[in-house]
C-alpha cells in the first residue's frame, strides 16, 4: 500500500493537490478548537464557546453542499478562492473585535463558516483527472483519508503552539491566512482550472436524491457529534488538570490514532462490499470513545484518545467509497460536502451539548456525548442497511452508472463485489 501511496504522489500535481488541499482546510480542522480556546481566553463560558463553535459548524453546513453545486455548475477557481478570502475575512472580524459585541462575534464565525470552501470535495472530483484509472482513484481516496490525519495530529499543536508564543487572536489569524494560501495553491494548479464536473440530471435535491447517501450522512451526523463533543470535554479535562497543553496532546493523540489506523487499514485487502465493512468500523470506533467517559490521568487518558482515534480514518476512507457507489451522477463535489456537512452539523451539535453537559454534569459527562454518538451512528448504519445495500452487479455492468461515478472496485481488492 506504501508503495501505491507513493505511485499517486508521483503523479503530476497530486503531491500539489493533495498539499494544498490539506493547508486549505486547516482553518476548518482547526476552527473549533480555535473558537473555544479563544471565547475562553475573552472569559466567555464554556456554553457561549460551545454556541459559538456551533454557530459556526451550522454555517459550515449550510454552505458546503450550496458551494459545492456551485463547484459543479461554474468550476473551482471561480468559487473555491473568494469562499476563502470571504471565510478568513470572518474569522479576523472576530479576531479583532472580541466578544464585546456577541451579535458581531456570531456574525463573524457564520460569515467564516457559510464561506468555508469545499476543498475536501474538490479534491476528490479532481482525482480522476489526474490519476491513472479508477483503481488509482480509490487508493487516493484511501491516502486522502490516512494525510488529512497528520492535518488533525498537527493542526491542534499548532493552534496551541500559537496560543502559548502570541494569543487566541494572533492563532485565528495565522491559520486562517494559511488557510488561503492553501486554497490558492490548489486553485492555480491546472487540473483545477480545467477541471468540469459530469453532465447531470436536473433535479433540486442534487445529490439527496439517492437513498444510501441519506443513509450514510445520517450515520455519520452522529460521528460528527462525537468528535465535536470531544473538542469541549478536552478543554474542560485540560481545565481541570490545569495547564492548557494537555488539550492539544489530548487532540494530538486521538489524529496519531486515526493516523495509525489509517494505515493499518490500507495496508490490507478486505473481502466484501463496503457498506457491510463500515458497520463494522463504526461500531468498533463507537467501543474506543466510551472509555473517555473514565476521565483518568493524563498520561492515560492520553493513550485513550489515541485508542479512540484508531477507526476514524478507517471509516472515513469507507464511507469515500459508499459516496462514490451512492452519489447520483455529476454531483461530486456536491455529494462529498454533503458528507462534510453532516460532520458540521454533528459537531456543532456535540459541542453545542457537551457545554452544558459540563456545567451541569462534570467531564465525564461531556465525554458521555461522544460514546453516545458512536452508538447511535452504528445504530443507524444498522436500521438503513435495506437502503445502503447495492445492486448486485459486475464490474462490466458498474462502468458508467450513476451510482458508482469511478465505476471500479476499491483499491487493494480483486473484483466483483470486494471492496
Amino acid at each position: 500500500m506504501a508503495a501505491g501511496y507513493l505511485e499517486i504522489l508521483r503523479a503530476r500535481h497530486a503531491a500539489r493537490l493533495l498539499t494544498g488541499t490539506l493547508v486549505g482546510r486547516l482553518p476548518n480542522g482547526t476552527a473549533h478548537i480555535a473558537i473555544v480556546l479563544f471565547t475562553r481566553a475573552e472569559g466567555g463560558s464554556y456554553t457561549l464557546a460551545g454556541a459559538l463553535a456551533a454557530a459556526y459548524g451550522l454555517a459550515t453546513a449550510v454552505g458546503q453542499p450550496l458551494l459545492g453545486r456551485a463547484v459543479d455548475l461554474y468550476g473551482q477557481p471561480r468559487v473555491q478562492l473568494p469562499a476563502a478570502v470571504l471565510s478568513a475575512l470572518g474569522m479576523a472580524l472576530l479576531a479583532v473585535t472580541g466578544l464585546g459585541s456577541l451579535p458581531l462575534a456570531y456574525l463573524a464565525v457564520i460569515v467564516a463558516g457559510v464561506a468555508t470552501p469545499p476543498l475536501e470535495g474538490g479534491l476528490r472530483a479532481l482525482w480522476p483527472s489526474v490519476l491513472k484509472g479508477e483503481g488509482q482513484v480509490h487508493r487516493a481516496y484511501a491516502m486522502d483519508a490516512v494525510a488529512q490525519e497528520i492535518m488533525f495530529t498537527v493542526g491542534p499543536l499548532l493552534v496551541t503552539l500559537l496560543v502559548s508564543l502570541w494569543s487566541p487572536a494572533a492563532a485565528l489569524l495565522v491559520i486562517n491566512a494559511i488557510g488561503v494560501l492553501g486554497a490558492l495553491s490548489v486553485v492555480l494548479s491546472e487540473p483545477s482550472r480545467t477541471w468540469r464536473s459530469a453532465p447531470r440530471e436536473a433535479h433540486w435535491l442534487g445529490a439527496l436524491r439517492s437513498p444510501g447517501l441519506l443513509a450514510l450522512l445520517g450515520a455519520f451526523f452522529f460521528v460528527g457529534l462525537a468528535l465535536g463533543s470531544i473538542t469541549v470535554a478536552g478543554v474542560a479535562y485540560a481545565d481541570d488538570h490545569g495547564r492548557e497543553s494537555v488539550y492539544g496532546w489530548l487532540m494530538a493523540a486521538l489524529g496519531l490514532g486515526a493516523l495509525i489506523g489509517g494505515l493499518g487499514y490500507g495496508a490490507r485487502q478486505w473481502a466484501g462490499a463496503p457498506e457491510k465493512r463500515l458497520r463494522v468500523i463504526v461500531g468498533l470506533l463507537a467501543l474506543g470513545y466510551l472509555p473517555l467517559t473514565l476521565t483518568p490521568s493524563v498520561p492515560v487518558m492520553t493513550a485513550l484518545a489515541a485508542l479512540a482515534g484508531v477507526f476514524l480514518a478507517p471509516a472515513i476512507a469507507c464511507s469515500f467509497i459508499v459516496v462514490d457507489r451512492h452519489a447520483p451522477r455529476g454531483t461530486v463535489t456536491e455529494a462529498f460536502s454533503w458528507l462534510v456537512t453532516t460532520f458540521g452539523v454533528g459537531a456543532a451539535a456535540g459541542t453545542a451539548v457537551a457545554g452544558p453537559a459540563v456545567e451541569l454534569g462534570s467531564t465525564a459527562w461531556s465525554f458521555a456525548v461522544a460514546g453516545a454518538g458512536g452508538v447511535a451512528a452504528l445504530l443507524v448504519l444498522l436500521a438503513t442497511g435495506n437502503v445502503l445495500t447495492p445492486p448486485s452487479r459486475t464490474p462490466a455492468v458498474v462502468t458508467g452508472s450513476e451510482n458508482d461515478r469511478n465505476g471500479a472496485v476499491e483499491p487493494g481488492f480483486s473484483s466483483g463485489h470486494k471492496a
